[in-house]
Parts: structure tokens; C-alpha cells; sequence
């Protein structure tokens, strides 16, 4: 399928279709591959939470939020606050703070809560302070000590600026955790 352009100096003209246009594209020679160029790293971002720094995993969506009213849910544990509605998604809010470092978590109009994938997959956390961007993260090859709730959930960990940052896998932990209630 093909779309037509008009212009007011001349005839109808048709134009490619994306994908079409994409393979006849030569960029121009100074955006060319140059193998001595750094490698740019991929960014990460890393927040706090209790005493541990935690990275949001590379392949999950994440966005942060002014703290709101949550709708509580009788019956549930501590660290499940309550529920909000972020675009028409009922989203859990865990108080990971309680889960992690045995401290409940303030919830003050300068918090702000982490919400992590998307859909009926997500779910939030209360943090303090903005996620920070991370590039250089040093793989390490033995993880540090760990709560024993999130032993399971941290595959890899990584230094940075003498820092050590947690590879959290917060599907599987936020399914453990809902499963041990």
C-alpha cells in the first residue's frame, strides 16, 4: 500500500512504504561504524530500599509515582499496603521496607512508589528518592550476604563506585512472597 504526497509546485508524488525506505537509507560517512569508538554501555537504573541497592531489571518497563491513597485490603499481610489505579490497573503496593529491612515504611506525601512492569503484571514498592541511572556496572563473582527472602530473587551483582548493586528479579520474589503469606 502505497500513500501519495501533494504539493502545491507539482504533481502527486507516491511514497515508499516505511520498511522500504529503511533499506535504501545510506547514512552519511561520519555516522558510520568506527571500530576504535568506545562501546557505549547499557544504563541501568538502581534504587534504595532498606539498606540495599537494588537495579531494575534491563528488560522490565518501570515508572515512578507521587505516593497516593491506597485502597487497603482487609485480611492481607503487613507488607501488602493496599491497591492503587494507575490508568484503570489495579496495582499492589508492598511495603518492602517491612518484607526487607523489618522497618515499615512512612507514607508521606514526598514518598513515591516504584512501579515495576505493566498491565496485570505490575506492581509497586514504596522507595525515597528517585531511581539513579547506572553505566559501568562491574560484574562480581560472589554475591554479598542477603536477606534470606531475597537470596532466591538475586541472580548476579555488580559494583559501582564501591557500591554493590542487586541484579532483583522482582517477578519471582513478589510471587514467593505472595505465595508464603
Amino acid at each position: 500500500m502505497s500513500a501519495l504526497s501533494t504539493s502545491s509546485n507539482g504533481p502527486a508524488k507516491e511514497w515508499l512504504p516505511p520498511s522500504m525506505a529503511l533499506q535504501r537509507f545510506t547514512p552519511p560517512g561520519d555516522l558510520l561504524w568506527n571500530d576504535a569508538a568506545p562501546v557505549v554501555e547499557r544504563k541501568r537504573y538502581g534504587y534504595r530500599l532498606a539498606s540495599l541497592n537494588l537495579l531494575v531489571r534491563a528488560e522490565v518497563g518501570s515508572e515512578v509515582i507521587r505516593a497516593q491513597a491506597l485502597a487497603p485490603l482487609p485480611g492481607t499481610a503487613a507488607f501488602l499496603l493496599g491497591l492503587i489505579n494507575l490508568r484503570g490497573n489495579l496495582v499492589p503496593i508492598f511495603d518492602l521496607g517491612l518484607v526487607l529491612g523489618g522497618r515499615r515504611s512512612d507514607i508521606t506525601p514526598n514518598k513515591l512508589f516504584l512501579i515495576l512492569d505493566k498491565g496485570d503484571n505490575a506492581v509497586g514498592m514504596v522507595i525515597d528518592s528517585y531511581p539513579q541511572p547506572l553505566v559501568g556496572l562491574r560484574s562480581i563473582s560472589q554475591l554479598p550476604q542477603l536477606p534470606a527472602t531475597l537470596e532466591a530473587h538475586v541472580p548476579a551483582a555488580y559494583m559501582l563506585d564501591e557500591r554493590v548493586w542487586l541484579d532483583f528479579n522482582h517477578e519471582s520474589f513478589f510471587d514467593k512472597l505472595s505465595r508464603n503469606r
